[in-house]
């Protein structure tokens, strides 16, 4: 059934006939599907449309009776490729507004790591109590369920609330190949398990001390000091998946550097001398929270110590170190205005001088947007702190994830699809080919380090050459830029049969009555004129017809005295840049796709315009 808190937010944003007349019905399953030209529907839904996005927005849930299972699925762009990719946020606040956020997160990440994948996320609005790990794992598979509806354009993965056990779950009811970071003996990179993320964060931060010394040609940063790795020091925000293992990753270093405070829920830990970060992941594991219990255990009653706790985890904020890493699952984590409701504003934070960003922090939504721009202003510009953008360094997830895809599952090791759904007999199937997976595991595990390592590399050093090549610029802009340039990059290599769409046709000796009765119910507004032989030997338009009328002509005046014989085609494997800057040169808003002779297609201002990023294409032209 309909969560309640779902139900309330869709009847609030939604009017009945809105939500009435879009309502689809599969068994018990309801879904309601939104595109990018629902505008008015969308912006109840607090969800802006741009030039990326979004694609595909859907509020779904199972009339089920039994435990409540629903959500929402944003598909926001699929220009890097198909499907889309990202995490399923479990959380009793989530909204369509915040799937969105994070699904555009996605896009940038995923192309900002080069990965041929589009920007997806889905989140499952979770009953606001305590969850057994029944009723837990109940939700997911029925979540699941709905889900496979769109498995061609949607790969789920873990995020804030689920786990790679989650991803199993998924993958059992759904397919292998249906969900990524599942566990070893499904042959997953288990992200959550092996910190990929963080160890994304954690090349970003060797990379940038190597990189931050040619930012001293900006005026912001000419008395920036770069310490030598052991001399860093960190603070980490969020002692969660991610932050403790960037903690335990830095602790690993052959000279560690002084991670001097950490946060989670129960507050801060702070110690100028550096915190000793192995007792704190012992802690963890024993029971998840650690600044308390380790204040409780080790500094409480105790004077001199030189540590010291607070209640207020957002205090943290105002200790000073060379990096802070926002890991907490906080979006707007640093700003200048405290109506907007920052975890600290800019004049009571610490001095940092390079943030590295391992929380979902990025947002298109004008007004968060613009608290962003202005969180920036006064601490890259004022303050001279460098600012790793999240999609730029916190995408070693993604990058592991994309491994399960890019390197195939063998058709051998496909669960059979008589098993799917039945959790039991898809487990004993999977001990049955148990060395198996764990080889492909080990492989995928492999050649996700090298790639995370090549990528986040890449990455740090474009950024900075990006802010060196334009002082004006904003690291959160450059960021963008980063991504975008590759989105843009990756719809230049898609081709004309990529896009194209069916052409009609009509033969030369037919009354031009014919061909307007056809042109009236086409959406191309031409149609190709072919001999009997199938070669194309002219066309004919709106224009055509018009031109006849004005003139007169009989309407039984054969198509082959009013079509256009001068005919600019395309052929189906030009690029559609190309194609592009010939529908641009010649002024035409139409080309037909012929393949030697035979006409294959027809391409389209309008449907490069449906079907590609047509403002960053007109860009690169």
């Amino acid at each position: 059934m309909i969560p309640r808190q779902m139900e309330q937010f869709l009847r609030e944003a939604l009017p009945g006939a809105s939500w009435a007349n879009r309502l689809e019905a599969q068994g018990s399953m309801r879904f309601i599907e939104f595109r990018s030209t629902d505008l008015e529907r969308l912006h109840r839904l607090g969800i802006g449309v741009d030039r990326l996005g979004p694609r595909l927005v859907v509020c779904m849930w199972d009339e089920e009776i039994g435990v409540e299972a629903g959500g929402y699925l944003v598909v926001d762009n699929l220009a890097m490729g198909r499907p889309s990719m990202g995490g399923i946020r479990m959380l009793p606040d989530v909204t369509p507004l915040t799937i969105f956020n994070l699904a555009r997160g996605m896009t940038l990440k995923n192309a900002a790591a080069g990965l041929p994948f589009g920007g997806g996320k889905a989140g499952i609005v979770a009953p606001d109590r305590t969850l057994s790990s029944a009723e837990h794992t109940e939700i997911v598979r029925r979540f699941a369920r709905l889900l496979h509806r769109y498995r061609d354009i949607y790969l789920p993965g873990p995020d804030v609330g689920t786990n790679d056990s989650d991803m199993k779950t998924i993958a059992a009811e759904n397919g292998l190949d249906c969900a990524v970071s599942k566990p070893a003996e499904m042959g997953g990179n288990r992200i959550d398990q092996l910190g990929a993320a963080a160890g994304g964060l954690v090349i970003a931060i060797a990379t940038l001390l190597e990189e931050m010394p040619r930012l001293k040609a900006l005026p912001q940063f000419a008395n920036l000091v770069v310490p030598a790795p052991g001399d860093l020091t960190v603070l980490i925000q969020g002692f969660g998946a991610v932050g403790a293992h960037v903690a335990r990753m830095l602790a690993a270093w052959p000279i560690p550097p002084r991670i001097l405070g950490i946060s989670d829920a129960g507050g801060y830990l702070y110690d100028e001398r550096g915190l000793p970060i192995a007792d704190l992941l012992a802690m963890r594991d024993e029971g998840g929270l650690v600044t308390y219990p380790f204040f409780e255990r080790y500094l409480a009653g105790k004077k001199g110590s030189g540590a010291k706790f607070a209640t207020t985890a957002d205090d943290l904020l105002r200790e000073s170190a060379f990096c802070l890493v926002p890991a907490a699952p906080v979006g707007h984590y640093l700003g200048t205005d405290p109506g907007t409701r920052p975890s600290m504003t800019v004049d009571r934070a610490g001095h940092w001088a390079m943030i590295v960003e391992g929380a979902n922090t990025y947002s298109p939504e004008r007004t968060r947007r613009a608290a962003r721009m202005r969180m920036e202003r006064a601490v890259y510009w004022q303050r001279g702190t460098l600012i790793a953008s999240d999609f730029l360094v916190n995408s070693g997830g993604v990058i592991f994830a994309a491994q399960e895809q890019l390197i195939q599952t063998p058709p051998s090791l496909s669960i059979p699809s008589q098993l799917q759904g039945n959790p039991k007999e898809v487990e004993r199937w999977l001990a049955g080919h148990a060395e198996e997976f764990r080889l492909l595991a080990e492989r995928r595990l492999r050649a996700g380090i090298q790639a995370r390592d090549e990528i986040i590399r890449r990455n740090m050093k474009e950024l900075v050459d990006a802010l060196l090549a334009d002082p004006d610029l904003l690291p959160v802009q450059a960021a963008e830029q980063i991504s975008v340039r590759r989105i843009a990059s990756s719809e230049a290599f898609r081709c004309a049969a990529d896009i194209m769409e069916p052409l009609q046709s009509i033969s030369p000796d037919r009354p031009a009555c014919d061909a307007a009765r056809i042109l009236i119910a086409d959406p191309h507004e031409m149609l190709a004129v072919v001999s009997p032989s199938g070669t194309l030997v002219g066309v004919v338009t709106d224009w055509d017809i018009a031109k006849a009328m004005a003139t007169a002509c009989s309407s039984d005046v054969p198509v082959s005295e009013i079509m256009s014989r001068q005919v600019i085609t395309v052929r189906p494997g030009d690029n559609v840049i190309d194609v592009l800057r010939r529908l641009e040169t010649h002024e035409i808003s139409a080309m037909p796709v012929v393949d030697g002779d035979a006409v294959v297609g027809v391409v389209s201002t309008d449907i490069l315009a449906r079907k590609t990023l047509y403002r960053l294409l007109q860009a690169q032209a």
